[in-house]
């Protein structure tokens, strides 16, 4: 395969997902998901991005992240839905109405496990063991981020799950590749790291030790029913100076103070990658040649 060198589009542009024997990478303009059919053939589908990653939200800073996030989550529920559907034959389609009711479901409960019910124990703990604002919000970003690692490692044990997070690692090694301007071959992609500063389980660690941060600073709500609102509302507070964090560090991982933050970012990505093997790798190489070529291509 021919090196890749051209750094003309910005690189932090390039992110992935793992999905079912499958791997999406997504540019600035498109996206390529490729998959493993049971047969052992590896079938590729492709999608010009438009809308919200061509407006110029996109270039809003702060606002970028709830956007492009949003995005990301319906796209990668698309996508994996679609990889399944690959694995049993099925040629459902989840799309539209139906795409945002499972998005904004999955949404709702995530936040009311890892948001919602942390604050609920720190305060009927209170109740038991009084305790002063700064310890009970410190308690309460502990218990959050407890259950994420907890729910992280237990599906981690699952056998598909474990498949997938190869997927991720696949994902990982040949992004790392191509920033290095390796020539993008399996071998040469295998002797990469499984970790990238930019990965999605490093962006919720971040989102966490934003949460305590933040919440310390608001001081000390009595009412749990405040309490719980203001862990709602201010979300998108987290998540819009999460993802500016992440981006300003990834592309500053040369300074020593954002190498250094960067080993919990890497620590969290333990959970969610897996080494892969040849055929996992050769997935994971198409998907992002397939991107690459399209978004070099002259419209």
């Amino acid at each position: 395969m021919n090196h890749l060198t051209d750094k003309e589009l910005k690189l932090p542009s390039y992110g992935g997902q793992a999905l079912i024997e499958g791997v999406l990478m997504r540019g600035s303009r498109y996206l390529a998901a490729a998959y493993r059919t049971p047969e052992g053939d590896i079938v590729v589908e492709t999608q010009k991005l438009a809308g919200i990653y061509t407006s110029k939200l996109v270039k809003i800073p702060f606002l970028r992240g709830l956007v492009i996030l949003w995005d990301a989550m319906g796209l990668g529920t698309k996508y994996l839905m679609r990889s399944a559907n690959i694995q049993t034959g099925d040629n459902e389609k989840i799309e539209g109405p139906a795409l945002t009711l499972s998005l904004v479901f999955s949404l709702s409960l995530a936040i009311a496990i890892f948001f919602l019910a942390p604050a609920g124990i720190t305060s009927l703990l209170e109740k038991w063991w009084p305790m002063t604002p700064f310890v009970s919000n410190l308690l309460e970003g502990l218990v959050r981020l407890t259950l994420i690692i907890g729910y992280i490692w237990a599906i981690g044990q699952m056998k598909d799950i474990r498949r997938v997070f190869s997927y991720h690692g696949a994902e990982h090694k040949t992004i790392n590749a191509f920033e290095s301007s390796s020539a993008l071959e399996v071998p040469l992609i295998q002797k990469y790291s499984l970790y990238h500063p930019r990965c999605g389980t490093g962006f919720v660690l971040i989102l966490v030790l934003f949460s305590i941060l933040l919440f310390i600073l608001l001081g000390p709500i009595h009412s749990l029913l405040l309490k719980l609102l203001s862990r709602i509302l201010l979300l998108p507070v987290l998540v819009m100076f999460a993802y500016e964090y992440m981006r300003f560090s990834a592309n500053h991982q040369n300074h020593p103070v954002f190498r250094y933050l960067s080993v919990l970012n890497m620590s969290m990505q333990r959970l969610t990658t897996v080494g892969p093997d040849d055929r996992v790798v050769e997935v994971a190489l198409k998907a992002f040649t397939t991107m690459y070529a399209l978004e070099n291509e002259k419209d």
